[in-house]
């Protein structure tokens, strides 16, 4: 099956998105005079406070809109709203009206050496004021983030039966980290800042602030280098992954965080001695760097890279023929063809050598030569490339 390309996926999504805000509408629309629990699901601030906007202004002047943020110290959504009512006298008659709750997105998920997170916090106030929420007779919309809402079923089963629709709005980026993707930190550091069980496919396991504020947390309290070398090396891959996969809200902002972890993990690689490692992390760091168009800061650590791997690994190792590949493609950004061609062509005749003439990799380094040949207008040494890694 052919895969959907960045602007379908975007384009999908869209399409989704008008119908659930299509949906959110009728919702509240079907709701006045009566207590109405809605959810709305949305990771990014500005996206959320554009939804909220809307539909405030769309249901004016029928709907009367209010909002409130939940406090961090004591995040409950009953004693938030009850407050905000005694302000508002419209909010004491049983009339159309729509609060929104937002703050939920700020709450911490992990606990920090405290006995209960702020989100755990906030999932026992849901579970034990359920019933308290019946003297508010108008719609209430809780807006929380994709992370909150695969946890607050299985915390707060009560309160989460009495929602009258849940609205999920998606976009590319995504403000979570994927359970599998912190395994290594988790294994550092034990699970005592997480509570319950953990599904390794949980794509929006750990909000990204958490894992800010998490690295903060270590650093202040310090650690052994060798740990301190896995977390930043880890770190790094997660924010050069977003990066790629184009689910970063901020691009320069997680690239500069991703070229420092690198950077920091190298430091104490290079103090430890833990040379392989040294070579993985330069290599992801100079990609870093050809991405940003740093060509003369990305080529030393390139070319330390494959050394390393050439004395650790051997002359005849997939590593090696990765990092004769990637120097090749720097030489060929920089328009320097005559260095490329022959990088290329040593880390194609080692991929067939180590794994064979039928294998993905011998495709993609076929391509990646025509490619070169194509820059130089080589049209016809390209063409038969091009074709061998089309059949393969």
């Amino acid at each position: 099956m052919e895969s959907l390309s960045v602007d379908d996926r975007d384009r999908e999504l869209e399409e989704k998105n008008a119908d659930n805000y299509d949906d959110l509408i009728v919702s509240i629309e079907a709701s006045a005079g009566k207590f109405h629990l809605l959810i709305g699901v949305c990771d990014y601030e500005e996206n959320r406070e554009e939804l909220i906007r809307r539909y405030e202004e769309e249901l004016a002047p029928d709907f009367a809109s209010y909002r409130v943020t939940l406090a961090r110290g004591e995040p409950s959504l009953r004693a938030a709203i009850a407050e905000l009512r005694e302000k508002e006298t419209v909010l004491q008659q049983s009339t159309k009206a729509v609060v929104t709750v937002t703050g939920t997105e700020q709450l911490y998920f992990l606990r920090f050496e405290e006995e209960r997170s702020e989100q755990e916090k906030f999932f026992g106030y849901l579970q034990w004021t359920r019933e308290a929420l019946r003297e508010f007779k108008f719609t209430i919309i809780l807006w929380i983030t994709h992370q909150m809402e695969r946890n607050i079923s299985k915390r707060s089963p009560d309160f989460w039966s009495w929602n009258k629709g849940i609205f999920r709005f998606q976009f590319h980026k995504k403000k979570a980290v994927a359970a599998r993707e912190i395994l290594p930190i988790r294994e550092m550091f034990g699970d005592r800042w997480i509570d319950g069980e953990i599904d390794e496919d949980d794509p929006y396991f750990l909000p990204i602030d958490d894992l800010q504020a998490l690295i903060c947390s270590i650093e202040e309290k310090g650690g052994d280098d060798a740990s301190l070398a896995i977390f930043y090396t880890q770190l790094g891959k997660i924010y050069k992954r977003r990066i790629e996969k184009a689910e970063c809200g901020d691009y320069q902002e997680e690239q500069d965080l991703a070229i420092e972890y690198f950077e920091k993990a190298i430091g104490f690689q290079k103090k430890l001695g833990l040379e392989l490692d040294l070579a993985d992390n330069l290599n992801y760091l100079a990609l870093l760097y050809e991405s940003q168009g740093k060509y003369e800061a990305a080529e030393p650590l390139f070319l330390q890279s494959l050394d390393l791997r050439k004395k650790l690994l051997g002359e005849d190792h997939p590593s090696v023929a990765i990092s004769l590949n990637n120097l090749a493609g720097l030489y060929k950004s920089q328009g320097k063809y005559e260095a490329a061609e022959p990088l290329f062509l040593q880390s194609l005749d080692l991929w067939k050598k180590l794994l064979g003439e039928d294998h993905p990799s011998v495709a993609t380094s076929l391509n990646n030569l025509a490619l070169l040949y194509k820059s130089q207008g080589k049209y016809e040494a390209a063409e038969p490339l091009f074709l061998q890694s089309l059949d393969l």
